[in-house]
Protein backbone atom coordinates (compact mmCIF):
# COMPACT_ATOMS: atom_id res chain seq x y z
CA UNK A 1 0.00 0.00 0.00
CA UNK A 2 1.38 3.30 -0.20
CA UNK A 3 0.18 6.96 -1.75
CA UNK A 4 3.13 9.14 -3.99
CA UNK A 5 1.83 12.71 -4.16
CA UNK A 6 3.14 15.38 -6.92
CA UNK A 7 1.79 18.80 -6.48
CA UNK A 8 1.46 21.02 -9.12
CA UNK A 9 2.89 24.36 -10.00
CA UNK A 10 0.15 25.60 -12.01
CA UNK A 11 -2.86 24.94 -9.93
CA UNK A 12 -3.64 24.40 -5.94
CA UNK A 13 -4.10 20.82 -6.83
CA UNK A 14 -1.78 17.13 -6.27
CA UNK A 15 -1.93 14.34 -7.75
CA UNK A 16 -2.28 11.69 -5.30
CA UNK A 17 -1.79 7.67 -6.49
CA UNK A 18 -2.90 5.17 -4.58
CA UNK A 19 -1.20 2.02 -4.42
CA UNK A 20 -2.61 -1.52 -3.22
CA UNK A 21 0.30 -3.56 -3.65
CA UNK A 22 0.05 -7.16 -4.74
CA UNK A 23 1.06 -8.72 -1.35
CA UNK A 24 -1.89 -7.04 0.03
CA UNK A 25 -4.47 -8.42 -2.79
CA UNK A 26 -3.21 -11.36 -3.95
CA UNK A 27 -6.93 -12.75 -4.87
CA UNK A 28 -8.87 -9.35 -5.28
CA UNK A 29 -10.78 -8.58 -7.96
CA UNK A 30 -11.29 -5.12 -7.44
CA UNK A 31 -10.56 -2.68 -5.39
CA UNK A 32 -11.68 0.97 -4.93
CA UNK A 33 -10.27 3.95 -2.40
CA UNK A 34 -13.35 5.39 -0.89
CA UNK A 35 -13.19 8.76 1.49
CA UNK A 36 -14.47 12.15 2.10
CA UNK A 37 -12.66 13.13 -1.58
CA UNK A 38 -15.76 10.94 -3.48
CA UNK A 39 -18.03 11.34 -0.51
CA UNK A 40 -17.76 7.79 0.35
CA UNK A 41 -19.04 6.23 -2.51
CA UNK A 42 -17.71 3.04 -2.51
CA UNK A 43 -18.15 2.61 -6.69
CA UNK A 44 -16.68 5.69 -7.38
CA UNK A 45 -12.73 5.89 -7.68
CA UNK A 46 -11.79 1.90 -8.47
CA UNK A 47 -8.12 1.34 -8.73
CA UNK A 48 -6.56 -0.12 -12.11
CA UNK A 49 -5.24 -3.26 -11.88
CA UNK A 50 -2.06 -4.07 -13.28
CA UNK A 51 0.03 -6.90 -15.05
CA UNK A 52 1.75 -6.79 -12.09
CA UNK A 53 -0.91 -7.39 -10.00
CA UNK A 54 -0.76 -4.45 -8.22
CA UNK A 55 -3.89 -1.98 -7.64
CA UNK A 56 -3.23 1.66 -8.74
CA UNK A 57 -5.04 5.10 -9.39
CA UNK A 58 -4.08 9.17 -9.44
CA UNK A 59 -6.83 11.60 -7.88
CA UNK A 60 -5.91 15.25 -7.85
CA UNK A 61 -6.71 16.31 -4.56
CA UNK A 62 -6.91 20.27 -3.84
CA UNK A 63 -3.87 21.70 -1.89
CA UNK A 64 -4.18 22.65 1.51
CA UNK A 65 -6.58 19.79 3.57
CA UNK A 66 -6.93 16.43 4.94
CA UNK A 67 -8.69 13.96 3.41
CA UNK A 68 -9.94 10.73 5.31
CA UNK A 69 -9.65 7.34 2.99
CA UNK A 70 -9.84 3.69 3.09
CA UNK A 71 -9.64 0.74 0.19
CA UNK A 72 -12.56 -0.94 -0.14
CA UNK A 73 -11.63 -5.52 -1.23
CA UNK A 74 -14.09 -6.65 -3.82
CA UNK A 75 -16.84 -5.08 -1.61
CA UNK A 76 -16.43 -6.60 1.41
CA UNK A 77 -13.21 -5.93 2.68
CA UNK A 78 -12.05 -2.60 4.38
CA UNK A 79 -8.00 -1.93 4.49
CA UNK A 80 -6.25 1.18 5.87
CA UNK A 81 -3.18 2.50 4.25
CA UNK A 82 0.23 1.23 5.70
CA UNK A 83 1.76 3.90 4.53
CA UNK A 84 -0.94 6.84 5.34
CA UNK A 85 0.27 10.11 6.74
CA UNK A 86 -1.57 9.09 9.78
CA UNK A 87 -4.65 7.86 11.07
CA UNK A 88 -7.89 9.27 12.95
CA UNK A 89 -10.68 6.94 14.44
CA UNK A 90 -13.79 6.72 12.36
CA UNK A 91 -16.70 8.49 13.21
CA UNK A 92 -18.76 5.86 12.28
CA UNK A 93 -17.32 2.62 13.19
CA UNK A 94 -14.88 0.46 15.99
CA UNK A 95 -11.77 1.45 13.14
CA UNK A 96 -9.60 3.85 11.48
CA UNK A 97 -9.54 5.66 8.45
CA UNK A 98 -6.06 6.03 6.79
CA UNK A 99 -5.75 10.44 6.47
CA UNK A 100 -3.28 11.83 3.86
CA UNK A 101 -1.97 15.28 4.00
CA UNK A 102 -1.86 17.82 0.71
Amino acid sequence: MGIQKKFLKSRPVCKVTFIMPKEAVETAEEVHVVGDFNNWEKKSSPLKKLKTGTFKITLDLPCGKEYQYRYLVDNNIWENDWEADKYVPSPCYDAENSVVIV
